[in-house]
């Protein structure tokens, strides 16, 4: 039986992304139900003046209509080898799409880019499978759980345990509130990850996340009964989530209870706001952050970063777990944090 023109779906194409491409690909990524926090378009600036990362964003169009996107962004590092990722700094990237021909073409044109660019490999982080073929990593997992409607019943659905952690906090005196800058967020997290021997991102890295993001990107900083900053966290928001993503605190933060109360505060926030969803994050399985996460009363849900292994056989490994790095992370700690300071955004902008 022959078709008619009118019953031909129109081809499906891949393109570079373009400045003109801007409000559409915002347009997309707002009403499209897979994407997320990180596939807004503010990230391709963010790579590109703060990582001098060079971007290679992607859309896929279906009769002159978006239907898919990929952001991806180029690192190259004698350390820590080529890639193109999706993306780097981000906890989910890859493709979000709204027409199932869409995902195969994309991934494979990035693939095709990857080998082009003589990258190691193509790496797409993905909250779902999507390319059953390629290894994957399950190091990672996030921790996503609803916000109910009233904040009383938020309290009592945290776990008895942790409950008490929270409640301690209040008993201290603590008390929460939203910055306008980051300037005592870059304080208490530029001194954690240093005790923790790993290298702070740069504070104009903050800086600009407030600035391009605006009301999507708050500081919440949690002071003690005296007015001194213990613990701060940087949160984003999309659509109807919080996603809680940098975070620091004080020594003195553990024994008030202030990291506790800190998420508290920002959970309860959201509930008065009508957010929906409460986005834990990404932790690794096996670490004091991940057992912190579950003793909320969060279910861990396994992510699923993909890879197209261009050359070599073997997924990297560039995470502070690989035992290769302890040596390094040792003296991390030992250096003068004003130093670790300066030098650390060189080594982790490579890193992502």
């Amino acid at each position: 039986m022959k078709m008619s023109l009118s019953e031909v779906s129109p081809a499906l194409t891949v393109r570079a992304y373009a400045p003109a491409d801007r409000e559409r690909w915002s347009a997309f990524v707002e009403r499209c139900p897979e994407a997320t926090f990180f596939h807004r378009i503010e990230w391709k600036d963010v790579m590109e003046q703060i990582f001098r990362h060079r971007t290679h964003y992607l859309l896929a169009e279906r009769a002159g209509e978006i239907v898919g996107v990929l952001p991806l962004a180029e690192v190259k590092s004698l350390l820590f080898g080529h890639s193109l990722a999706s993306l780097p700094f981000c906890v989910y990237g890859g493709s979000a799409t709204t027409d199932p021909d869409a995902a195969p073409v994309l991934h494979g044109t990035a693939r095709h880019l990857a080998r082009e660019f003589g990258a190691s490999y193509l790496e797409l982080r993905h909250r779902e499978q999507k390319e059953p073929g390629w290894p994957k990593q399950d190091l990672y997992v996030t921790f996503r759980k609803a916000i109910l409607p009233e904040v009383e019943v938020n309290m009592l659905a945290i776990p008895r345990k942790q409950r008490a952690m929270v409640r301690k906090g209040i008993q201290r005196g603590l008390q929460s509130e939203f910055d306008s800058g980051v300037d005592r967020f870059f304080a208490l997290y530029a001194d954690n990850v240093h005790r923790h021997g790993t290298p702070a991102l740069p504070k104009r890295y903050f800086a600009m996340l407030r600035e391009v993001f605006g009301d999507a990107c708050r500081v919440l900083t949690v002071l003690d009964s005296q007015g001194e900053p213990l613990s701060s966290v940087l949160a984003f928001y999309f659509r109807d989530e919080v996603l809680p993503y940098y975070a620091g605190d004080h020594e003195r933060a553990r024994e008030l209870a202030a990291n506790d109360f800190k998420y508290w505060a920002l959970l309860r926030d959201g509930c008065e706001h009508g957010y929906r969803i409460f986005d834990y994050g990404r932790s690794k399985q096996g670490t004091g952050s991940f057992d912190f996460k579950k003793n909320w009363g969060f279910a861990p849900t396994p992510l699923v970063y993909e890879y197209a292994l261009l050359r070599g056989d073997r997924i990297p490994e560039n995470n502070p777990l690989n035992p290769k790095y302890r040596a390094f992370i040792a003296a991390w700690r030992r250096l003068p944090i004003g130093l670790a300071n300066a030098i650390g955004p060189y080594i982790v902008r490579n890193l992502g």
